[in-house]
C-alpha cells in the first residue's frame, strides 16, 4: 500500500470519528450552556427578552458567509489530513486558513508537501500536532485572560456605557479593518470581495434597509455573501 493510500485509510479511520465527535459534542453543550446562561442573565437584569433574541438572528445570519469558506477549506483539508481531524479543528476553532497553514508548516517540517506521495504516517502526525499546538494558545489565553481583560475594559471606560460603546466599536473597526487590509495584499479576487461586500452594506443601509427595516440584522450576512458572490465571478472570468 502507498503512503498516499495509507494516511487516508488511517486518518479516517472509525475509531478517529468517534474521539473527534467526542470533542465535537464538548463544544455543542458548551454552545447550549452558554445559550441557557444567557437566558438566565436576561431575566436577572429584566432585558427585553426581544433584544437577545435579535441579537442571535443577526450573528447566525452574519456567520453564514465565513462558515461557507470554512467549509470550501475543510473539503480540501479532508483530502489530506483526513475527515475526522477536519472536522474536530474547523469546529473548534474555525480559522479554516490557519488550520491550512498549520498543516502545511506541519509537512515541511517533514520536508514533504501536504498530501504529497512522500507525505506519511509520520508527516500526518506532525501536521496534527502542528495544529493543536497552534490552537491551544488561543485556548488557554482566552480562559486565563478574559476575566482580565473584562476589568481592564471597564477600568479604560471608568464605568461610562456610552464610551464603552465608542470603545467596543472602535475595536471592532480596528480588527475588521486589520483583517480586511490582509485580504486585500492577497490578489484582486479578494479585493473585490472586501470591496463589493463594503459598497454592498453601505447601500443596503441607505436604501433597502430603510424601508424594510427588519433587513437591518440581516445586512452584514447579506453584504458577505454578495462580496463573495462577485469574487467568485471574477475567479471564474479569469480562468
Amino acid at each position: 500500500m502507498d503512503n498516499v493510500s495509507l494516511v487516508s485509510e488511517v486518518s479516517n479511520a472509525p475509531i478517529l470519528w468517534l474521539l473527534c465527535g467526542i470533542t465535537v459534542g464538548i463544544s455543542a453543550l458548551q454552545a447550549a450552556l452558554y445559550m441557557r446562561q444567557s437566558k438566565k442573565m436576561t431575566a436577572q437584569i429584566s432585558l427585553d427578552p426581544a433584544v437577545p433574541k435579535k441579537a442571535f438572528r443577526v450573528g447566525l445570519i452574519s456567520a453564514i458567509g465565513p462558515a461557507l469558506g470554512v467549509f470550501i477549506v475543510m473539503v480540501g483539508l479532508m483530502a489530506s489530513i483526513g475527515g475526522p481531524m477536519s472536522w474536530l479543528r474547523l469546529s473548534i476553532i474555525g480559522a479554516a486558513a490557519t488550520e491550512l497553514s498549520a498543516a502545511n508548516i506541519g509537512a515541511e517540517a517533514c520536508g514533504v508537501v501536504l498530501g504529497s506521495q512522500d507525505y506519511t504516517l509520520m508527516c500526518l502526525a506532525v501536521s496534527w500536532f502542528a495544529m493543536a499546538l497552534n490552537g491551544a494558545g488561543w485556548l488557554v489565553f482566552t480562559g486565563v485572560a478574559t476575566p482580565s481583560l473584562d476589568k481592564l475594559r471597564t477600568k479604560i471606560s471608568g464605568g461610562d456605557i456610552n464610551w464603552l460603546v465608542v470603545l467596543s466599536s472602535a475595536c471592532s473597526l480596528g480588527i475588521f479593518g486589520y483583517l480586511n487590509a490582509g485580504e486585500i495584499m492577497k490578489g484582486i479576487g479578494n479585493t473585490i470581495a472586501v470591496v463589493t461586500g463594503a459598497v454592498s452594506m453601505v447601500l443596503l443601509m441607505n436604501t433597502i434597509c430603510k424601508k424594510y427595516p427588519k433587513l437591518k440584522e440581516y445586512s452584514l450576512g447579506i453584504a458577505m455573501v454578495i462580496g463573495m458572490i462577485f469574487s467568485v465571478g471574477f475567479d471564474q472570468l479569469i480562468k
